[in-house]
C-alpha cells in the first residue's frame, strides 16, 4: 500500500485537514479530541464524524525549576514566572488549566530549547519538561540540566486529587529515578499527559484502514529500528492504550483489534455494531 506523510502546524490543522479531506488520517491529542466531541470552537461545524485508529505515543509533562526552595507546585507564589509550554502550542491550554490551582503567576513564553538560558538569567522561574512515551528524555531537557541545577516539582495530595478528578486532564506518573541528571526529583513524578492517537473520518475506506494497520503490525521490528519512539508498538496492548472515551473506533480498527486479541467490550465502534 502507498502512504504519503505530510507535515502540519498542529492539532487544529490536522482536524481541518480531515474536514476538507486534504488528509485521510491524522494524529491529535486527548485535549483536542474532547473539544471535537463537545463541539468547542473552532470545531463546532465539522462535516464529518471522527473515528479512532491506533495509539501513537504519550507525552507526560512535568514542571521544573532552578530554585531549590520550590519543592511542589503549591509552593509557587504570586509573581512567579512560568512558561507552561510556548503560547499558541497545542499543549499550552491543558497545562494552563492544570495550573489554575496555584497562586497567580506571570505567564511567560519560551521555546523548549530557550528555557535553560532563561532560567540561568533569572527570567524564568518554572518551566516544563517531558518524558516521551515514558522512555525518552529529549535533548533539550538534557541541555537544561547542563545549564542549571534542575529540580522537578512535586504535586501535593490535594492538587493531585483535583487533577485526577478533572475529566479534562489525563494524569499519569513515572518513577523519579528514571529522570537521570536532575538535581532533585520526587519519588513519583505526576504529570498532565497527552495521549496522541491517529484518527480518521468514520467513512474512510474499510480495506484501507485494515491494510494500514495490518502492514504496520507486520513491520513492527522495522519501525522500531526507524525510531525509538515506536518501540512500544511491540506490545499489542499499546495499540489501544489511552484511547479517547468520546471517540468510537473505525470499524476496520475494531475488527483488527478483535483479531489480535486486544479489543475491549468497553470500546465503541463507529458503525454501531
Amino acid at each position: 500500500m502507498y502512504v504519503e506523510a505530510q507535515t502540519s502546524s498542529g492539532t487544529e490543522a490536522n482536524i481541518g485537514a480531515l474536514d476538507d479531506e486534504s488528509a485521510e488520517m491524522v494524529y491529535i491529542q486527548n485535549w483536542s479530541a474532547r473539544e471535537v466531541a463537545e463541539g468547542v470552537e473552532p470545531f463546532g461545524d465539522l462535516t464529518f464524524e471522527m473515528a479512532q485508529v491506533f495509539h501513537f505515543y504519550d507525552l507526560p509533562w512535568f514542571f521544573c525549576t532552578p530554585d531549590e526552595n520550590l519543592e511542589t507546585l503549591s509552593d509557587i507564589e504570586e509573581g512567579t514566572t512560568i512558561s507552561p509550554t510556548p503560547e499558541g502550542s497545542g499543549t499550552a491550554p491543558a497545562l494552563e488549566h492544570a495550573l489554575e490551582q496555584v497562586a497567580e503567576y506571570d505567564r511567560v513564553s519560551y521555546d523548549f530549547g530557550e528555557q535553560g538560558n532563561a532560567m540561568n538569567e533569572g527570567q524564568l522561574d518554572v518551566g516544563v519538561g517531558t518524558y516521551m512515551n515514558f522512555q525518552i528524555i529529549p535533548g533539550w531537557i538534557q541541555e537544561m540540566m547542563g545549564t542549571v541545577d534542575l529540580h522537578v516539582l512535586g504535586v501535593d495530595d490535594e492538587m493531585l486529587e483535583e487533577w485526577e478528578g478533572d475529566d479534562q486532564l489525563l494524569i499519569e506518573s513515572f518513577d523519579g529515578s528514571e529522570l537521570e541528571g536532575a538535581a532533585s526529583v520526587p519519588d513519583e513524578i505526576h504529570c498532565p499527559t497527552f495521549a496522541y492517537n491517529f484518527v480518521c473520518r468514520d467513512d474512510l475506506d474499510y480495506d484501507a484502514v485494515y491494510s494500514f494497520l495490518e502492514t504496520m503490525y507486520d513491520n513492527r521490528e522495522a519501525l522500531q529500528e526507524y525510531s525509538a519512539l515506536l518501540d512500544r508498538l511491540e506490545d499489542d496492548e499499546f495499540w489501544v492504550e489511552n484511547m479517547y472515551d468520546e471517540v468510537p473506533f473505525h470499524a476496520a480498527a475494531a475488527d483488527f483489534y478483535e483479531e489480535i486479541g486486544v479489543w475491549s467490550d468497553e470500546f465503541e465502534r463507529a458503525d454501531g455494531e
